[in-house]
């Protein structure tokens, strides 16, 4: 990876302090309170190398597109509160993929996604 840069220790900060997967302009908004100068073409940067580095790691959400999400939390879930928009890690997976699939099928992967109310929010 490139040397360490203010912006990209702001950025590696916030996603540590936050711990749950977030947006870029998310991952921006926290990041500015840091570094006061950091664009949006910067974060992409940032991430990218950070994804390429295996630091990160991209989740793909099926109505907030990209997240991002620091690696090393074992295989888990997430849940997406519709009233605030946040995402949460959920630890732990209870699918059974031998049971989940039809005969003949091998599951590779899989990305299972709650949605509701999170406690922070009125329902």
């Amino acid at each position: 990876m490139r040397r360490k840069t203010s912006q990209r220790t702001a950025i590696e900060l916030v996603l540590q302090e936050v711990n749950r997967p977030m947006g870029v302009e998310e991952i921006l908004n926290h990041s500015r309170k840091i570094v006061t100068s950091l664009n949006q073409a910067t974060v992409y940067r940032n991430l990218k190398l950070l994804v390429e580095s295996g630091w990160l790691r991209q989740i793909h959400h099926p109505v907030l597109g990209t997240l991002y999400e620091r690696t090393g939390k074992g295989h888990h879930h997430h849940f997406h509160c519709r009233v605030c928009g946040r995402v949460f890690d959920l630890p732990g997976c209870a699918l059974n993929e031998d049971k989940a699939a039809p005969e003949g099928f091998v599951v590779e992967d899989h990305e299972i996604y709650l949605v509701g109310v999170c406690p922070s929010c009125p329902g």
